[in-house]
């Protein structure tokens, strides 16, 4: 088999890129692993650069710059998909418990964050609002990316596992799959998240993330914006269905949700949120993000002229999705010289110390 531009895992990260690939008129196959097993499905889809506090610099660039793409991205994906990717502007209030110092965000006291979004803890002295951040619906966005791909003649293999590259000098000619095929492609798309490492030796790091979901009873939300404390983030669905993440735990790939996992989200969310304890559970679920040692993604060239990579997205992989795939599929045409940003992101950062 062979197609143009051979793409590596089905997240969104894969499946964006391959999206803009293929309107840029390539032929493109997706080689997914288990398509319910990455970060994608199990993150909570918050847009928030600003509610995270990212420092100023070029992570927080890249991420305003994708958060700015998110409004007519997913409308073009619900177009082109037919599916709703659950996309709400919906506003992040940061909740604290002892006064802190922000930059760029507006200061609720106790009272007005009352009045902003009742039923909150007593403990609450005030809030952080962050009108401009948001969520979307990281399940929904997932399977709507999926179908656009599909609709548009992306080649989609879902259960195919790549078991290592075949290089030929500083080029690779071939990848070999788990069921001893190989497939032929012009260029390759490494974008396999936590298992980047398995293919690469590239310090992509998986770190599990628990969490949970319960159902609001009554017929109007409770909450109307995500609510994002230091210590958990709550995020209402327009259905009524509330996530409530996550643990961070360095674990490898040890699987399943623990006891004490769960009982630490609820905890925290029931302190922050009350009501909280009355909604009947819905979920557990875990997943793993893939971190690298600064926390930033790897992204563009690779050590072979033909291999591109777009991993390491860490906590937001799910935000970064519309301003990755502009950027890899500019480097995968040869126009990433144009793009300063791309330059923070280079793998050679990890191996020049």
């Amino acid at each position: 088999m062979t197609t143009d531009v051979l793409v590596i895992g089905g997240g969104v990260i894969g499946l964006a890129t391959a999206i803009e690939l293929k309107l840029r008129s390539h032929c493109v196959t997706i080689l997914v692993r288990d398509f319910n097993s990455g970060a994608s499905h199990a993150a909570a889809g918050m847009l928030a650069p600003e509610a995270e506090q990212i420092s100023p610099g070029a992570m927080l660039d890249l991420c305003m710059r994708s958060r700015q793409l998110y409004p007519d991205w997913t409308s073009k994906i619900e177009q082109l998909s037919g599916l709703s990717t659950g996309y709400w502007n919906c506003g992040i209030l940061a909740p604290v418990y002892e006064q802190t110092n922000r930059n760029n965000a507006q200061w609720l006291d106790k009272s007005a964050t009352s009045k902003h979004q009742p039923n909150l803890s007593a403990d609450v002295v005030g809030s952080w609002w962050y009108p401009e951040d948001g969520q979307v619906d990281n399940r929904a966005l997932t399977l709507a990316l999926c179908a656009c791909a599909i609709a548009l003649g992306v080649i989609l293999q879902d259960e195919v596992t790549v078991k290592n590259f075949i290089y030929q000098q500083n080029r690779v000619i071939g990848v070999c799959t788990t069921n001893n095929e190989v497939i032929h492609a012009e260029h390759y798309l490494l974008a396999t998240g936590a298992w980047s490492q398995e293919l690469l030796p590239i310090p992509v790091q998986p770190k599990k993330g628990q969490m949970l979901s319960v159902r609001a009873t009554e017929k109007e939300l409770p909450l109307k914006q995500v609510l994002f404390a230091p210590d958990i983030y709550i995020v209402p669905r327009a259905d009524g269905r509330i996530v409530i993440g996550a643990t961070m735990e360095d674990v490898g790939f040890t699987p399943y949700n623990t006891p004490a996992g769960m009982q630490l989200l609820l905890q925290r969310a029931i302190r922050l949120f009350p009501p909280l304890q009355h909604y009947p559970i819905e979920e557990f679920w875990w997943g793993f993000r893939p971190a690298t040692p600064d926390e930033l993604p790897i992204l563009g060239a690779s050590p072979y002229s033909n291999l591109t990579l777009a991993t390491g997205h860490y906590r937001n992989g799910i935000l970064l999705a519309p301003v990755t795939a502009n950027l890899i599929a500019d480097v995968i045409e040869g126009q990433a010289a144009a793009d300063s940003l791309l330059k923070h992101f280079h793998y050679s950062r990890f191996t020049n110390s």
